[in-house]
């Protein structure tokens, strides 16, 4: 079987990568993603990563100890450079060659992101981790995500996160919460579902660019998802 997609964005996030910490990165988890990345990889999949910094810092939560939001979400930017530096080391233990390319200009740690540059990573069979968000304050790492598989063409953007699927409550507060195989983006921003802040779910919706959203703790989820099968939900 060859896989659905050739080439992906792949969103993962900062807070999954505490596992049962309750701040940093689980050495478990990072492996984990860096055997699955692997994985697609040797199938062929031109794979690109952008990771979340919510196991470190977030922007938001640094206003509610009297940080300004822009110093906050700079300073949430440079979390998820720590987990994207952190994600290369367990890719490349691996033998799989990774670039960082960040949003801010930082050369003594990662290339500035160049979107051709990326393409032809990509197309050398490199992972390319996007850190850095977008390089500008009010905009989400699912926005960055977003963004960077519309510039370097991926045929989709699949977000890993902890729950199954998008459901139509929170499924860990209310027991009742029934899951969607497949929804509209226009359901999504419509219905308030939390699974990316509208300005992503709009930016997918206005460049026609499917997301799939799956569980991505359980290992092998992540091949099974370029290969086709049907887990998680799929937005259209």
């Amino acid at each position: 079987m060859e896989p659905v997609y050739k080439r992906i964005l792949l969103k993962l996030s900062g807070e999954a990568l505490m596992g049962d910490q309750e701040f940093g990165i689980d050495s478990k988890v990072i492996t984990s993603y860096a055997r699955q990345i692997k994985e697609i990889v040797n199938l062929g999949v031109e794979v690109a990563v952008v990771i979340g910094g919510g196991n470190i810092f977030r922007g938001l939560s640094g206003e509610e100890i009297g940080i300004d939001r822009v110093t906050g979400d700079h300073m949430g930017m440079l979390a998820t450079m720590i987990n994207s530096l952190a994600l290369q080391n367990a890719i490349e233990k691996l033998g799989i060659p990774t670039r960082v390319q960040s949003g801010i200009e930082m050369p003594k740690v990662a290339e500035p992101f160049i979107k051709r540059r990326a393409q032809r990573h990509l197309e050398k069979g490199r992972v390319v981790i996007f850190g850095a968000g977008t390089g500008n304050p009010y905009f989400t790492t699912d926005t960055a995500a977003v963004l960077r598989a519309i510039e370097i063409n991926a045929d989709v953007v699949v977000k890993a996160t902890k729950v199954d699927g998008i459901y139509d409550k929170d499924p860990v507060k209310y027991s009742d919460a029934v899951k969607y195989e497949t929804i509209t983006y226009t359901e999504v921003l419509n219905k308030n579902l939390k699974v990316m802040d509208a300005a992503a779910i709009s930016l997918c919706r206005d460049n026609k660019l499917p997301l799939i959203v799956f569980d991505s703790l359980v290992e092998g989820n992540i091949k099974k998802v370029v290969m086709g099968e049907k887990i998680g939900t799929v937005v259209v």
